[in-house]
């Protein structure tokens, strides 16, 4: 095989020094030429393990083999048919650790760059004016979806095509959940996931803001108004804490908070928006994960000089995606490894000063699967600071269970659901996605609302009548 078919085709990324400064895309995507150079490589194996390794299932060697024969429209079609957000997971999911993980490429070579392609596709399509027919219900059932972020919106989007009358409840003012308030824009922007929310209301998915169910209207109600199934795709917004002194000091913020005082509520843009945020000169983020690199690379885009991740693992054990590892790096991130905060200093006005600190080693692995930190005694040391951002990950928000007579959860928080079914304690009521796992990635959750958009079908289906 020649040289130049064994690595992957790199996607062109904006100058560290210039991205670091605004909240513009980091990736550029692949021009054409790029995308069927890339296509070329994938062998259209007889056993697409890669199919096997996507959440939804995407038939990946179709749409490749499309890309590389110049039919980007059939691609496209092939790839939507999968999934209702190819341009967001083209953009947010973790393929390594997934479709091409497991790419028979990988095995000798690099895995075919299939995120890259599905980006591709999808980007070419919004450039082309595509738009899928407008569909009116052809079932008489109703369904209502809690939740307008990746499960909510997908398990939707699924529901709608197969003919039925679909609306989306969502708690805040605007649609997508985490993939609005909780990624960056110059990971995943706006107008993007506005095209692809709006793809979904031109199918017939209808979306309701401001209704927080389980206050605003309760899970029994909406099967008195009229709605024969629910999913509940809420998420896991819930932040988590280190219950450590210092705390509640002003500057300390969970990522939840940060993150979404500067995606959603656009506080970069102060006082032409709404909400304020402080934030100084030196930064840091407690954690390695991708929410963590999202938190810190925003800080240096809205002020701060210099930002730091403090770890208490070691590189290996980060969960950070490799590339926004790079990217963080490049745009002058520092990582302090095998760290650990033990207290949060303020002053006398009570602002953070900065951190107290714990060297670690390393031990044996936990139930996590990774190499369990342990203090060395006596490497107590203070980094100056003047925020703080918390991302130690995050829990179902209680609100909905707790406010829902007959539906379980478990010791985490999470919803319960059947073996075999994603049903939960209470009948013709589905949950899916972080609000059952815990926090995990959007393609995950996009899998979840996909396999409960079927499982709906198939119990509603029962005693289907047409309109």
């Amino acid at each position: 095989m020649p040289t130049k078919r064994v690595k992957k085709t790199p996607m062109h990324a904006r100058d560290a020094k210039l991205r670091a400064t605004d909240f513009i895309e980091v990736n550029q995507g692949y021009a054409m030429a790029q995308a069927r150079f890339e296509s070329e490589r994938c062998l259209r194996c007889q056993d697409p393990i890669c199919v096997s390794g996507c959440p939804v299932h995407i038939p990946i060697p179709e749409f490749i083999h499309e890309i590389a024969t110049g039919n980007i429209q059939k691609a496209a079609n092939i790839l939507r048919s999968a999934n209702p957000l190819p341009a967001v997971c083209g953009r947010v999911c973790p393929q390594e650790d997934q479709c091409e993980k497991v790419c028979h490429m990988a095995e000798r070579f690099k895995p075919i760059g299939i995120g890259y392609l599905e980006r591709f596709v999808a980007d070419w399509e919004r450039t082309h004016g595509h738009t899928e027919s407008p569909k009116k219900p052809s079932r008489d059932q109703r369904v209502a979806v809690i939740g307008a972020g990746p499960a909510g919106l997908v398990c939707a989007g699924e529901l709608a095509r197969l003919g039925y009358s679909v609306t989306i409840y969502e708690g805040l003012h605007a649609p997508g959940g985490v993939l609005r308030y909780g990624i960056p824009e110059f990971r995943l922007p706006n107008d993007i996931l506005d095209w692809e929310i709006d793809l979904l209301k031109n199918i017939g998915v209808d979306i309701v803001c401001n209704v927080v169910v389980g206050k605003t209207i309760q899970v029994d109600h909406l099967f008195d108004i009229g709605y024969s199934a629910v999913f509940i795709g809420t998420g896991a917004g819930l932040p988590r804490f280190l219950g450590i002194p210092g705390e509640n000091l002003n500057g300390v913020y969970s990522a939840n908070e940060f993150l979404t005082r500067i995606n959603l509520m656009q506080s970069y843009k102060f006082p032409e928006t709404d909400t304020p945020l402080y934030v100084g000169q030196r930064v840091a983020v407690i954690g390695a994960g991708n929410t963590a690199m999202d938190a810190i690379r925003s800080a240096l885009r809205v002020g701060a000089t210099e930002g730091l991740s403090i770890y208490r693992r070691s590189e290996k054990e980060m969960t950070a995606r490799i590339e926004e590892y790079h990217h963080a790096i490049e745009e002058g991130v520092i990582f302090h490894w095998l760290t650990n905060p033990i207290e949060i200093i303020g002053n006398e006005a009570g602002w953070v000063t900065g951190v107290k600190c714990m060297r670690m080693r390393l031990g044996a692995v936990d139930e996590s699967g990774r190499a369990s930190p342990q203090a060395i005694a006596g490497s107590e040391f203070i980094i100056p600071l003047d925020n703080i951002v918390l991302s130690l990950g995050n829990a179902p928000n209680p609100l909905l269970v707790n406010n829902t007579p007959g539906l379980k959860k478990n010791k985490k928080g999470c919803l319960v659901i059947e073996t075999d079914i994603p049903q939960t304690s209470m009948k013709h009521v589905y949950a899916g996605g972080d609000a059952v796992t815990g926090a995990a990635t959007v393609i995950l959750a996009a899998g979840a609302g996909k396999d409960a958009a079927a499982a709906i079908h198939k119990d509603l289906s029962k005693n289907t009548s047409h309109v």
